[in-house]
């Protein structure tokens, strides 16, 4: 992603006191802040489709365990690094490019006390700062519609893991029809989104070296209320997207219902043999 790109989806993203409207919009829900869980955060720092529960599903998928040295590439607010650690035992490193929610989510991690388990990185995914072959599972959930070098995305991915290690992934896909309709919670236009067909997708991802393991259609699952008046005030998507969510969650299902968006989650492996990836 140039570095323009780069300051751009920032701009989009970045919301300043973020922290405090997560703890204020927890104080409003009556949670004991003192004695914080993965599933009490739940509804203010899992921030995409199919919230907590798709995060289970992907963590069983990929056979997540105790031990493992997990890349949560594009963390987020670090539900799911949170929810690794705590449920998992993963050893959990976050890279996300929005400073205000890398700041959110240390505060987060901070006061559940998991600051030995997970840490939390302001960075480009497209560059990332760590050596070869350091982990053994690269995570990513709804973070790579605004990436267009998706080739360059999943080859640093391969780069980071160690050989025989995983890959676990959710992401928005292109349907069969066309065209995607905006505004998407993760753009109001088509000038930074950047979605591709599962097909080219999955040849991009086995291009760059890996081999598949699970490909699943997650679309049903990860849909979410038929209307924005079901998200309580208190969610993360109303603290991020403001009044622009009912637009955006009319849209959505107009996308999915069309057959112009679709959701997958998938694992795949780099190999243990010293497979070249293409290109």
């Amino acid at each position: 992603m140039p570095e323009l790109d780069a300051r751009e989806i920032d701009v989009y993203w970045g919301r300043e006191h973020l922290a405090e409207a997560i703890l204020a919009a927890l104080t409003a829900r009556g949670t004991d802040l003192d004695a914080l869980t993965p599933d009490a955060l739940a509804p203010v720092d899992q921030f995409h489709g199919g919230g907590k529960p798709a995060t289970d599903r992907l963590a069983r998928l990929a056979g997540a365990a105790p031990g493992m040295r997990v890349l949560d590439a594009g963390g987020g607010f670090g539900g799911p690094a949170r929810t690794l650690a705590v449920e998992f035992a993963c050893l959990v490193t976050t890279v996300d490019l929005t400073a205000s929610y890398v700041r959110a989510a240390q505060a987060l991690t901070t006061r559940m006390r998991l600051g030995d388990r997970v840490t939390h990185h302001v960075g480009n995914a497209l560059a990332l700062p760590f050596p070869d072959e350091s982990f053994d599972l690269v995570w990513t959930q709804n973070s790579g519609m605004n990436i267009a070098d998706k080739e360059r995305l999943y080859a640093g991915f391969h780069r980071v893991l160690r050989p025989g290690g995983l890959l676990a992934l959710q992401e928005p896909m292109t349907g069969p029809v066309a065209p995607l309709l905006y505004p998407v919670m993760w753009a109001r236009d088509p000038v930074t989104s950047f979605l591709r067909t599962p097909s080219v997708m999955r040849a991009v991802i086995e291009g760059a070296g890996f081999r598949a393991r699970v490909w699943d259609d997650v679309t049903a699952e990860t849909a979410g209320p038929a209307s924005a008046t079901a998200i309580p005030a208190h969610s993360i998507q109303r603290l991020v997207m403001g009044d622009s969510l009912d637009e955006i969650i009319r849209v959505g299902h107009l996308n999915r219902d069309e057959g112009r968006l679709v959701s997958i989650q998938a694992v795949f492996e780099r190999p243990l043999d010293k497979t070249v990836p293409a290109g």
